[in-house]
């Protein structure tokens, strides 16, 4: 649901983003009668929205698709109490003991903050990745595989995103290569067996992407195998890139981060603000999965839950 202008009106937690972490500490705060916000600047979701079937959640059986999963969460969230707006946040001030967010359309006051971000794409960086943006370089199979169906394909990338994306576009073509600059998968083992063992897919390792060509659409990779130098060209209609995620916390620059930009914190979920907490993609930890990030957004809440209670000099009896 959206909320129009809220010019100034109080909230206990406000949360930035709706993917998993987001909507679960919506959930967890609100069932704690919390008065709860839910601040996004797109759909809720996340990158859990290009998930065509997500199959390895505790409990979710048989596999159900992102789109759906999330549905559900933010309906749930809704159903005890959190609220939800549509907004850019462009920055957050502490006064006090209060959090005040100025927004595009609003400003928002709150006792904590729960910043839940996420990560967007990284870029591979080569020629023609920008000019043919969209025109056969695309960073979401499921959104634009279709398109492709029975075409040559390429996955860049040697994770659990590049090799989960390569075999479902390998159900919408029998020509997919996927290419990983090291010799191995980073992927977690089911996972790459699938690949390895799917005859639609062709694997490439110790090969980068040099160049993207073409002209208004897509035509071919330029390639350079890492160990020899040699390069080679490779003949297709689009390339599907999974190198990773770069965090977004710009809007955080003050906060204490790791060295790729992820936010450290303790296991509370506190960062090095007080009444600020982090959870999901954002912050710094060794394994991203959706239900980690539920885990970060449950135990955030509760953590804030207990921050705010003691503002108000409140306790359970």
């Amino acid at each position: 649901m959206y909320y129009g202008r809220m010019q100034e009106v109080f909230f206990d937690f406000i949360i930035l983003g709706a993917g998993p972490a987001g909507l679960a500490a919506a959930q967890y705060g609100a069932r704690a009668n919390l008065s709860v916000l839910v601040v996004e600047n797109m759909t809720a979701g996340g990158q859990v929205l290009n998930i065509n079937s997500l199959e390895n959640y505790p409990g979710v059986f048989p596999a159900t698709d992102g789109v759906s999963f999330t549905e559900t969460m933010k309906k749930q969230a809704e159903s005890f109490g959190a609220r939800f707006a549509t907004d850019t946040v462009t920055s957050i001030d502490k006064i006090g003991n209060e959090f005040v967010l100025h927004g595009a359309k609003n400003t928002y006051r709150a006792f904590t903050v729960l910043i839940a971000t996420g990560a967007e794409h990284r870029q591979l960086g080569v020629p023609g990745e920008k000019e043919l943006s969209g025109m056969g370089v695309s960073y979401c199979a499921t959104c634009d595989g279709p398109f492709f169906r029975n075409k040559p394909i390429a996955v860049v990338g040697g994770g659990d995103a590049a090799c989960d994306e390569a075999t479902y576009l390998a159900t919408l073509t029998s020509n997919v290569t996927l290419i990983h600059r090291r010799d191995s998968f980073r992927a977690q083992k089911a996972v790459a067996e699938r690949v390895l063992n799917n005859r639609n897919i062709t694997v490439r390792f110790n090969t980068t992407v040099e160049k993207i060509c073409g002209t208004d659409r897509v035509e071919s990779l330029l390639l350079r195998d890492t160990r020899t130098g040699e390069e080679s060209s490779l003949s297709v209609n689009a390339v599907f890139i999974f190198v990773g995620m770069a965090p977004r916390g710009n809007l955080v620059e003050m906060l204490k981060k790791d060295e790729s930009g992820c936010i450290i914190t303790d296991e509370n979920m506190a960062t090095s603000i007080k009444g600020m907490f982090c959870a999901g993609d954002i912050r710094s930890k060794p394994f991203r999965q959706v239900v980690t990030a539920v885990s970060d957004g449950a135990v955030a809440a509760f953590s804030a839950g207990n921050y705010v209670r003691e503002l108000k000099n409140e306790s359970y009896r």
